[in-house]
């Protein structure tokens, strides 16, 4: 009875066991199929490369340079007795600048008058003595010694005149420089020299800075280039694709640092004539329209130079172009529909887009959104760039 009672358990048991084995079995199937059902191809957008008239360009950084600058210094000594600008200020060609204690050269000024008055007295005396003479030596009053003796006091007269009146300009000119005027529209710097301070001038090495003046409309902007651009700007200068120009046809664009565009432009006026033996560059130098007086001498800036002439290119847009260590790549949907890498060589932005050099087709269809979704060789689920998507499938998220 017990032993019967035992068997009967122990086949319990194996049927429980083997109940709970196929049903594991069964689950492991499951799973197995549920793995090996293949997800569906990720959906694309494709589109042709845009067919675009591009031209190359170089960038440089430079900086602003004045097209004229002006150290203001006195032409004569004295005391400064005014200062007529207030510092930093624009100021126009001639304007009054500074003025220098004006007696010594006011009294300088009145003793050269009264000394042209002296010479011009003895001259008029010399010449009626001369003309007098004349007749006397005719008349053998007088000897010929005595008539060239009156000739010669003449003749110094009139020097002596001469002489009076060029020291009454210079006494004049003299006054004259005790006002400081602008010699050239700009904008002036601070004082140098306060009033009450005695300036000297002239023009030896020791004379008073009072202030600097620099031109700013228009401006100059001053960079370099090195020896392999210079190069391939003449030959093309020579095969008639005068791209940088030393006539000053040349147009170019610049950016300040603050700025993402080239939105001021401006033109080529100037290439230096020798190559810097040090750094193996060259000076380039352009200039620009400063009406609102935002550019100034001493600023950085990048400038955007035309490196080859207006030419036909393919364009992508900038986020369909993948990146594999140093190469970069698109991915061009075949035939098939499914995802292939390309190599390419970029070239240019052009606002959202990017100049492809080589590597395409203008037939390919590049993938422009869901890079991230494929790898090459991926079948995709592809549609051209504007058009519906089909029925029952969702849109590409571009987030992804």
């Amino acid at each position: 009875m017990n032993s019967a009672m035992a068997v009967s358990s122990l086949s319990l048991i194996r049927v429980a066991l083997f109940t709970a084995l196929a049903t594991l079995v069964a689950s492991c199937g499951d799973s197995q199929k549920q793995q090996q059902a293949a997800p569906p191809p990720p959906q694309v957008t494709m589109a042709k490369p845009v067919k675009r008239t591009v031209t190359d360009f170089d960038e440089y950084v430079g900086r602003f340079v004045a097209v004229n600058a002006v150290e203001v210094r006195a032409r004569v000594s004295g005391y400064l007795e005014s200062v007529h600008f207030e510092d930093g200020q624009t100021l126009k060609q001639g304007d009054l600048l500074f003025t220098i204690d004006k007696r010594p050269f006011q009294n300088a000024a009145a003793q050269a008058r009264a000394n042209v008055t002296l010479a011009r007295s003895n001259l008029a005396y010399t010449e009626s003595d001369l003309a007098r003479g004349q007749q006397l030596v005719r008349d053998k009053t007088i000897t010929e010694q005595v008539y060239e003796q009156r000739s010669q006091a003449f003749r110094n007269a009139q020097a002596a005149v001469s002489s009076a009146e060029a020291a009454l300009r210079q006494a004049e000119l003299d006054l004259e420089f005790t006002e400081l005027r602008a010699p050239i529209p700009g904008r002036i710097g601070d004082r140098r020299v306060s009033p009450g301070n005695l300036v000297t001038g002239g023009t030896g090495g020791n004379t008073t800075l009072l202030a600097t003046i620099v031109s700013t409309d228009p401006i100059h902007f001053e960079f370099t280039f090195d020896e392999a651009s210079y190069l391939r700007y003449e030959r093309a200068s020579k095969s008639g694709k005068d791209v940088t120009s030393r006539g000053g046809d040349a147009q170019i664009a610049l950016k300040l640092i603050d700025e993402r565009d080239f939105v001021h432009e401006g033109r080529m006026d100037f290439i230096d004539n020798v190559i810097d033996r040090a750094t193996g560059t060259i000076r380039g130098r352009a200039v620009f329209k400063n009406s609102n007086g935002v550019f100034t001498p001493g600023m950085f800036a990048r400038v955007r130079v035309p490196a080859s002439a207006p030419a036909e290119a393919l364009l992508v847009p900038d986020v369909a172009i993948g990146s594999e260590q140093n190469r970069k790549f698109v991915l061009v949907v075949d035939a098939e529909n499914v995802a292939r890498s390309k190599y390419v060589t970029l070239g240019q932005r052009d606002g959202d887009l990017r100049v492809i050099k080589d590597g395409i087709g203008p037939d390919d269809r590049i993938v422009v959104n869901g890079v991230a979704r494929v790898r090459p060789g991926q079948k995709v689920n592809a549609r051209e760039q504007g058009a519906a998507p089909a029925a029952g499938a969702a849109p590409p998220n571009p987030a992804k």
